[in-house]
């Protein structure tokens, strides 16, 4: 595996592998690597010649208030895993280098980044559609692989390749979890062990939902406050939000139709630190 720093280089590495009609995939995250990101490095291992991972703390997706500078870093860590699970390149780019000053463009999503997270954090998907745009231009991958834990950045890269004829595909992989069911995320280590045992009722209230569907429960309102009612009475969770909506275009359900799919997402704090996790039920 080699580690490269410069765009122009990693721009450079990409030209020459796709004259030689090599696949490229690209793998992106902010570091602090687990076994949800080696699963991720694994699939595009599968059906790519060339794995590019990066690692990339991007600045402009973490608002003023949120955990930038104290987001979890490990180089040397993460180097270790990527070249484990098979990576070919680790691309660590410098923020300098990403966004030079004065830097002026951004890409933007608009109607799918104001609901759900853009709601809590409107800044947020600007961020990230405008660092996974550079990305693709600097490293002109064939495939680009993200983790259904982030559901609603999922669909906006989606849109956003669709709508800007990016040229690449676009995987969604699924939710790797801890034994007891707590979503992985590089965020989980910011937790007490009091939260720690706490977080699972997160899955519990997801599978909870799920039941009530199959079991013919059609009110999202009903399900929501059941569903409350569990985080809070079994931890000491506060909501920021749990949400019943369309899986591509995010609109709300109110109301379960027969036939039809639903992602039911939900954001809750515990102390300091924000978890994110989702389940996308078919409606019998």
């Amino acid at each position: 595996m080699n580690v490269i720093h410069s765009i122009a280089e990693m721009q450079r590495i990409a030209d020459a592998h796709r004259s030689e009609g090599k696949r490229i995939g690209v793998v992106p995250t902010m570091g602090y690597l687990h076994r949800g990101h080696t699963s991720l490095i694994d699939i595009v291992r599968g059906s790519t010649d060339i794995v590019v991972t990066t690692i990339f703390v991007n600045p402009t997706q973490f608002a003023a208030n949120e955990d930038f500078t104290k987001y979890p870093r490990n180089i040397e860590r993460d180097t270790e895993l990527a070249a484990e699970a098979g990576t070919t390149y680790l691309f660590v780019p410098e923020a300098a280098e990403m966004y030079p000053t004065p830097y002026h463009t951004y890409v933007s999503v608009e109607d799918i980044t104001t609901v759900l997270e853009g709601r809590i954090r409107p800044t947020h998907f600007r961020g990230v559609t405008t660092i996974v745009a550079k990305l693709f231009n600097i490293i002109k991958p064939h495939v680009a692989i993200f983790g259904q834990k982030d559901a609603q950045q999922a669909v906006v890269i989606n849109k956003m390749a669709k709508d800007l004829n990016f040229d690449v595909q676009i995987i969604v992989a699924p939710i790797i979890r801890e034994p007891d069911g707590l979503a992985m995320s590089s965020r989980n280590v910011y937790l007490t062990e009091t939260e720690r045992r706490e977080a699972p009722v997160l899955l519990r209230s997801l599978q909870y939902a799920g039941e009530a569907i199959a079991n013919g429960e059609r009110s999202a309102a009903a399900i929501r406050t059941s569903m409350e009612l569990l985080i809070v009475e079994s931890s000491s969770g506060r909501i920021d939000y749990i949400a019943f909506t369309d899986p591509e275009s995010l609109e709300e359900i109110e109301k379960f139709v027969p036939g039809s799919r639903a992602l039911i997402s939900l954001a809750v704090r515990f102390g300091q630190t924000r978890l994110i996790d989702n389940t996308i039920i078919a409606i019998p």
